[in-house]
């Protein structure tokens, strides 16, 4: 069976640094014989709002529209737009997600944003019942390839910026793990309009040694749906015998889940006995 890649693409200029990541990802996984598919979002000229125009037949509840709501009625009707629909059947098709995109103050582009907040419909990609490890894209991965406009060591704990794996955890765990998927370490390009021809091409090329191996890694940790009561009576929130059982720990569960604790380690950024995303 063929594995299917999807890169969602979020860069305006096909001579950017991002294309190149994304044109180096393309020849080498389709070397490998994957099937690939680029979702390059401003030359599809993307919607980036979520607005009424995605539901094409009457609402619910006009009088207070609820755009969540009736985006999952839509969904189990048949009657999105089509555009949305087009991606949801790409997204069902991947076995590996990656997107690719220049952070943006601390996150991804507008059009991306609208990428999650459109085609990450409730009941095709996430419900109360199954979220996170439980999530309906659990048998799937994804990860973020992105570039930095500021250096490595502005990320650090002790950067100007604050720790990286602080900035990630929003989109790591709180879009991809929540939908289900498996998250593989992020690619990380620092700074590459600041850094010499000679280093951009490394960093290509890490990349491209990369993608040889990358679906044979190993995720990122998140903390298990076992962990916690998830019931509206346990306010979903981490079982007492499970607080008590981590007091004795050094770090917090992850970097989330801190619990007043120091964070673990490049909770974000590196998975188990592995470092990836820092080439």
């Amino acid at each position: 069976m063929v594995t299917s890649v999807l890169i969602v693409y979020a860069h305006q200029s096909s001579s950017s640094f991002n294309a190149a990541v994304k044109d180096v990802a393309v020849k080498e996984l389709r070397s490998l014989g994957f099937k690939v598919t680029v979702s390059d979002l401003y030359a599809m000229g993307f919607k980036a709002t979520a607005t009424r125009e995605d539901i094409l037949a009457e609402l619910k509840s006009p009088e207070n529209f609820r755009y969540g709501e009736e985006m999952e009625e839509a969904w189990r009707a048949q009657t999105l737009s089509d555009d949305i629909k087009e991606e949801h059947k790409k997204v069902l098709e991947a076995d590996l997600i990656i997107f690719q995109f220049p952070m943006y103050w601390f996150s991804v582009p507008a059009i991306m944003k609208g990428w999650f907040d459109r085609v990450l419909t409730g009941g095709f990609a996430f419900s109360l019942k199954n979220m996170y490890d439980n999530g309906i894209f659990k048998e799937k991965k994804a990860m973020l390839s992105f570039s930095t406009g500021a250096s490595q060591s502005m990320f650090r704990p002790d950067g100007v910026n604050g720790d990286m794996n602080v900035a990630l955890w929003p989109l790591q765990n709180g879009v991809l793990h929540f939908c289900g998927f498996q998250v593989l370490a992020p690619q990380i390009f620092w700074s590459p309009a600041h850094s010499p021809e000679a280093v951009r091409a490394a960093m290509l090329e890490a990349w491209g040694l990369r993608l040889k191996t990358l679906l044979s890694e190993c995720p990122l940790c998140f903390a298990s749906s076992i962990l916690f009561d998830l019931s509206f009576q346990g306010k979903f929130s981490l079982r007492p015998d499970v607080k008590q059982e981590l007091e004795a720990q050094d770090y917090g569960l992850t970097t989330g889940h801190h619990l007043g604790k120091p964070l673990p380690p490049d909770n974000q950024l590196c998975a188990p006995g592995g470092a990836h995303g820092h080439p």
